[in-house]
């Protein structure tokens, strides 16, 4: 599912309000479409040695059952090279390589049959390596990602700017994309990655304001959870509500690499740039509630598992703004005293007593379901 849409009828509902997405040229990776109007896929990388195929392979099986939508393994020597086909044929996502250093790995994967390749052009060993990559790249059609990094840009930009400093990172970017363009090719994805979020943040937003090429998104060296998902949250989502992004990663120290996957999806979420799940809105509570909260929600939750309806609910048990929040959601229930009134498109349809909240509520949200779809409601 893509970026949200209007999901009421007759009046503006809680998806309606869309940040207008930075239009890109596309880029084919194996199956999937970066950029233009495509959804903003999610990524993640491995943990494992490439050379441990059996290890690698269960991992990626593991993100892939998590939501991950393409995967990037480390190829930083001819041992993971000669693993990368065995790798690609056992996998259902798009397979990237990532590349430091070594240009010859870059070579070797793009002959072996890889997705993408992700260069860091501030650490491939200069101009001719980095044409000798794009011209192989162009001969055998496939695409690059120049992964520019606050931690690792050329001399000559350092000495320039003093610091890696934004400026410096999309200098460093459209350096890369004109020496390749000047080879015939424009198959190209472009991060400009810092573990410093407002630098991270300044580098997309001059990036985009100068260059039509998508971009993979990310605040690298996040740390583990639960700070590393905040300080991801907090950069990602100031770069997506700018419209920009076409993939996207949470990079986390984290044993579960899932965790990735769940914390990006949430935030593709919370920004209103791709809906995965019904979100539940309640309030924190207080001395005002005057029903089992944390009990009704987590009901919901748990009978709502596993759907992916682009569905706005609240569940409010407060007197102050229960009634205004439960009108502006698709779906809500204000509600106090052991009673509550459900509202749907901002009217009220029924009451209900707590004992019932729940069924009611997902009757009302099956109903809601079957007008979106154009079928009859019960």
């Amino acid at each position: 599912m893509n970026a949200v849409n209007e999901t009421g009828r007759g009046r503006p509902m809680a998806y309606s309000t869309v940040v207008q997405r930075r239009k890109t040229r596309e880029v084919q990776v194996g199956d999937k479409v970066i950029g233009g109007e495509n959804p903003i896929w999610v990524q993640s990388m491995t943990s494992t040695h490439t050379e441990d195929v059996e290890a690698t392979v269960a991992q990626i099986h593991r993100l892939e059952q998590a939501g991950c939508e393409l995967v990037r393994i480390t190829v930083p020597r001819p041992a993971a090279l000669e693993k990368v086909p065995i790798i690609r044929s056992r996998i259902g996502i798009p397979l990237i390589c990532d590349i430091h250093f070594d240009y010859r790995m870059a070579l070797g994967c793009i002959e072996l049959g890889c997705d993408k390749v992700r260069i860091n052009p501030g650490n491939i060993g200069g101009r001719d390596r980095f044409l000798e990559v794009v011209r192989r790249a162009r001969q055998k059609g496939v695409p690059m990602r120049l992964g520019v990094n606050a931690g690792s840009l050329e001399k000559d930009l350092i000495d320039k700017y003093g610091w890696p400093c934004p400026e410096a990172m999309v200098e460093s970017a459209l350096r890369y994309i004109e020496l390749a363009e000047a080879e015939g090719y424009d198959q190209i994805v472009v991060s400009l990655k810092s573990s410093h979020v407002p630098t991270a943040v300044r580098a997309y937003e001059l990036f985009a304001e100068q260059c039509d090429y998508p971009t993979h998104i990310g605040i690298t060296e996040a740390g583990p959870p639960p700070y590393g998902v905040t300080k991801s949250a907090a950069g990602l989502g100031a770069i997506l509500l700018r419209g920009i992004g076409d993939t996207i990663r949470v990079s986390l120290l984290t044993e579960d690499k899932t965790d990735e996957i769940r914390a990006a999806f949430d935030i593709l979420q919370a920004t209103g740039r791709r809906v995965h799940k019904p979100e539940v809105i309640a309030c924190p509570t207080c001395g005002r509630l005057e029903i089992d909260l944390e009990r009704i929600v987590a009901e919901v939750e748990r009978r709502l598992a596993g759907r992916k309806l682009p569905v706005k609910i609240s569940i409010l048990g407060c007197v102050v703004n229960g009634p205004g929040e439960a009108r502006e959601a698709d779906i809500g229930i204000a509600a106090g005293r052991g009673k509550g009134v459900i509202f749907r498109n901002g009217r009220i349809v029924r009451h209900v007593r707590e004992a019932e909240m729940v069924d009611a509520l997902l009757e009302e949200l099956e109903r809601w379901e079957a007008e979106q779809a154009g079928r009859p409601s019960g």
